[in-house]
């Protein structure tokens, strides 16, 4: 089995780092210091994280959303319950009795209502409860809840970086900081190579409320071509074989109408002669990534989309493989000096 310490010790920094959509600041602080190794680093008005390194006829963008999935407090009711609806795609069904963090004016632990089974009335026993019917305990009365929350603050689901048996890992918020680390390892494979090409960076915000930092950071660049790196579905007990990718099978290559079937089909073929593990995904309308937005920036952008697959996704317990976010990264760099190749 191959040693993915490095890519493991790159991912934990980045699953720690805070970042729920609009309120990335911690994420966007700890990415941009480990891309500042690579290229300067700056912030834009939203708050992504950009940068851009090299010359050459083909300028490529490289994309990968900072924001984690999480919730937000809507109000602070008489007994000092903490209202909250979902900021992203919270998963409504795994959420009581979840254990959380309030990001008020410092961070306070807090556990989300659950009721006990022996009080459920039998027609709800096996229903998830809506967001009306849901608050987070911190233990407090209203006015001293008011004193340490406003409304507005972000929650973030509570969970370790928690190594597996193999090369697999669990843990918050691996959408999409396995996409970030995906990158920042293929810019380390590229530091001695000559690839002839302009790279530009996008570690992008909100894209799990819409893709509003992907839309004008590719706006902003203005690249030739570019790659978005997400997650996707992996298999398990109940989830089709046939039609979501095997989690360890390597990165999966889109393929869809909103995605530029060339670069596809290039990856696809770099990917067959390198010997880089890889599996296909087909999209028949938009994918649900950033490549919705960035596709359609400025005067228009070839993209591509790689994803890592994963198992849990927008839970507090994801996993993945950390040997699809190397082999993403190896697909990535192959793809530039290939690109740069072309040029020359």
């Amino acid at each position: 089995m191959k040693n993915y310490s490095e890519v493991s010790a790159l991912l934990e920094k980045l699953c720690v780092a805070k970042g729920v959509s609009g309120a990335e600041n911690e994420a966007a602080k700890v990415a941009s210091e480990l891309l500042e190794k690579y290229m300067p680093p700056q912030t834009d008005a939203l708050g992504s994280v950009t940068g851009t390194m090299g010359e050459g006829d083909t300028h490529i963008l490289l994309d990968a959303h900072l924001d984690q999935i999480g919730l937000i407090v809507t109000a602070i009711d008489e007994d000092g319950f903490l209202k909250v609806t979902k900021c992203g795609g919270a998963d409504i069904r795994v959420l009581a009795a979840s254990e959380v963090t309030v990001h008020g004016k410092k961070p306070l632990y807090g556990v989300i209502t659950s009721t006990p089974p022996h009080l459920s009335k039998p027609e709800d026993a096996d229903k998830a409860k809506g967001f009306d019917d849901i608050a987070v305990d911190i233990g407090m009365t209203a006015d001293e809840a008011k004193k340490h929350v406003s409304l507005g603050d972000r929650i973030t689901f509570n969970g370790e970086y928690t190594k597996l048996l193999g090369n697999r890992v669990s843990s918050p918020s691996i959408d999409d900081r396995a996409g970030v680390a995906a990158i920042l390892r293929c810019l380390e494979m590229l530091e001695d190579k000559n690839h002839g090409c302009k790279i530009s960076v996008l570690f992008s915000v909100q894209e799990e409320t819409g893709g509003s930092g992907a839309q004008t950071g590719a706006f902003s660049a203005q690249p030739d071509e570019a790659i978005a790196v997400d997650v996707s579905f992996a298999t398990a007990p109940g989830i089709s074989s046939e039609k979501y990718a095997s989690l360890g099978g390597g990165t999966m290559v889109g393929y869809g109408p909103s995605l530029d079937y060339g670069m596809s089909r290039k990856l696809t073929e770099l990917a067959e002669k390198n010997g880089i593990p890889n599996q296909t995904e087909v999209m028949g309308r938009n994918t649900g990534t950033n490549c919705d937005e960035i596709q359609v920036a400025g005067k228009g952008v070839k993209t591509a989309l790689l994803s890592v697959p994963l198992r849990n996704m927008h839970t507090a317990v994801e996993v993945c493989d950390l040997e699809d976010i190397e082999n993403t990264a190896k697909l990535m760099a192959e793809y530039i000096i290939e690109r740069g190749e072309r040029n020359a």
